[in-house]
């Protein structure tokens, strides 16, 4: 999975005329620069101001996830979903998205601040493989003897552990909901 970082966003901006009539002119504009979605409209309008009520064709765009954009379409949740991940640290921002496409959420459509808020409570963190989260769990839940934890089964631990109550993907643990 690439990793998308929407602070980072940017979106070439065209117009359908032009590109119809031959052109492909329009201009890479970084979402970071506009606070909302009224503010980069105006940015657009701006831009192509020599269009007679233009109609917009985002051409190209990076680190923006497809639900969230189309060639003719941004949705007014990127701005408020981008504004909410800013206090997630790089890695859990990369985790939130790997959540999202197992949840089969929309953000298109979702509160942003529910998301973020249900996406904490399920992550747990990064691990090298489901037997080192379980060697974390034992540690931080279970007062065993140094003896004992020579003879402990990690690896049917970690089985059982995943089989019904957390899951992995891409190295980032979650509980299940």
């Amino acid at each position: 999975m690439e990793t998308v970082t929407l602070s980072e966003a940017r979106v070439y901006v065209g117009t359908y005329n032009k590109y119809n009539s031959g052109s492909l002119f329009g201009k890479w504009l970084d979402l970071s620069d506009y606070s909302d979605k009224d503010e980069f409209m105006e940015a657009c309008r701006e831009l192509h101001k020599d269009d007679q009520d233009p109609e917009f064709m985002f051409q190209d765009y990076e680190n923006i996830p497809e639900a969230l954009i189309s060639e003719s379409w941004l949705s007014d949740k990127f701005f408020e979903l981008r504004d909410a991940i800013e206090k997630l640290s790089e890695t859990q921002q990369e985790a939130f998205f790997v959540w999202c496409d197992h949840h089969n959420s929309d953000i298109s459509e979702e509160d942003a601040d529910d998301l973020i808020s249900s996406f904490e409570d399920e992550y747990q963190g990064e691990y090298k493989d489901e037997e080192d989260y379980a060697y974390e769990i034992v540690e931080e839940c279970y007062d065993l003897p140094e003896f004992a934890k020579t003879y402990f089964d990690y690896s049917a631990f970690a089985r059982d552990l995943f089989m019904t109550d957390y899951w992995m993907d891409n190295g980032f643990v979650f509980r299940c909901a």
